[in-house]
């Protein structure tokens, strides 16, 4: 195993656990204090989801040969931005993270589920996806509202370095946004300090709350975006790459090291999806047989970058949140457009996927139950009843 591994690999490894990492943090961070965690609870989760993803590549790399690479769900990390604290608190969400990692882990070991979520229409699921993120896609704009002098710089270097390279754009505005913090903002001076203190891992055990609001308003949706959005995408990668997985075993893997997260505050992990070209492509090795270790180094990067979370964290809340949330909703505007595209494209399922689409995006909660599950419900019962009609009338023709 040690004769496959190169420089070249090591290199690609670094590169991706640094742009999942940098991308897509403050998407997290959001996510977490969104359903009522503290920071200290969101620096928990944010560790103990990095740590899990990176020794849950290094686990599937070492024990398939294949270039597994592993990531945090970011559409279910806006997922509980949208859906705000439920009953319960942040222990009712943390209860949710527990179900909806055993739902994983069944997906993969009892086919008859991973069956039914394949089944869940693909325009109802992106429509969902696109309501969940159109939110955070809107902080770009309110950070140049809030303040021109430091959105802007953040936005415009969004702008023009992912004209140039698409793949550096997210990580490009992330160092705006470290410069407008450090020069833009009065930052207290024993603040640094306290930045310092946060350099060793504090991680906070949760405890979980089961509730019905936990269940249907974080379970299920976080259950579907992730399965839908993450893992099968994640397969479909690496058979773009002439790579063979078995899925059931991956998807159980990544089920287990999401419970193994969730009383920390951790959300879900599953396999990658834009990372994971990056490590299944010809940049980590001319030799198919060799690209394995870039997953495995993407994987110890992501376990070194989890255990300075604390610290990450404390920088971060040194500006005012819209910053980091405008860096957040520049990381999934590629992730909307996608949705957004596939949600409408098909003209029959058109109307069931704008209800969809519109009921999630309202954000709007009933009976305690977020609209990201309101929203799926009724774009299914509308889907439903049109094929029913739609039947009804060819019989009589």
């Amino acid at each position: 195993m040690l004769r496959d591994f190169s420089a070249q690999a090591l290199f690609m490894g670094l590169l991706t656990a640094f742009v999942g990492f940098a991308s897509s943090f403050a998407v997290v961070l959001h996510g977490l204090t969104g359903v009522g965690a503290t920071e200290a609870q969101a620096a928990s989760g944010l560790m103990a989801l990095s740590v899990s993803m990176g020794l849950c590549a290094v686990m599937l790399s070492v024990w398939t040969h294949l270039p597994v690479s592993i990531a945090w769900s970011t559409p279910g990390a806006a997922l509980l931005a949208s859906s705000g604290v439920v009953e319960g608190g942040f222990g009712a969400a943390v209860g949710g993270f527990l179900v909806c990692a055993a739902l994983i882990v069944a997906a993969g070991l009892w086919k008859p589920l991973g069956r039914m979520v394949a089944a869940i229409p693909a325009t109802l699921a992106n429509a969902m996806l696109a309501g969940v993120l159109l939110g955070l896609c809107f902080a770009p704009v309110k950070a140049i509202a809030f303040n021109p002098l430091f959105g802007l710089p953040i936005v415009v270097t969004w702008v023009v370095v992912g004209a140039i390279n698409r793949l550096y754009a997210v990580p490009a505005a992330l160092l705006a946004f470290v410069l407008v913090l450090a020069f833009g903002i009065d930052i207290p001076e024993d603040a640094l300090a306290a930045v310092a203190r946060d350099l060793l891992p504090k991680p906070e055990l949760v405890t979980p709350v089961f509730n019905l609001a936990g269940l249907v308003s974080i379970a299920l949706p976080l259950f579907i975006v992730t399965m839908a959005s993450q893992n099968i995408p994640g397969i479909a990668v690496l058979k773009v790459n002439n790579y063979e997985p078995t899925p059931g075993p991956l998807f159980a893997v990544t089920g287990l090291f999401s419970l193994l997260s969730a009383p920390f505050g951790g959300h879900a992990v599953n396999l990658a999806a834009i990372t994971a070209a990056m490590c299944a492509g010809e940049d980590a090795h001319p030799d198919p047989r060799r690209r394995y270790w870039a997953a495995i180094n993407a994987g110890i990067f992501y376990v070194i970058f989890g255990l300075l979370a604390g610290a990450v964290t404390a920088f971060v809340s040194l500006a005012p949140p819209i910053l980091i949330q405008a860096v957040a909703g520049l990381a999934l505007i590629s992730a909307f457009a996608g949705s957004a595209m596939n949600a409408f494209k098909e003209s029959e399922t058109r109307e069931a996927a704008a209800l969809t689409f519109l009921i999630t995006a309202s954000g709007v909660s009933f009976g305690g139950i977020s609209g990201a599950f309101w929203g799926l419900l009724a774009g299914g019962l509308m889907m439903g009843l049109t094929r029913l009609v739609a039947a009804r009338k060819a019989r009589k023709v």
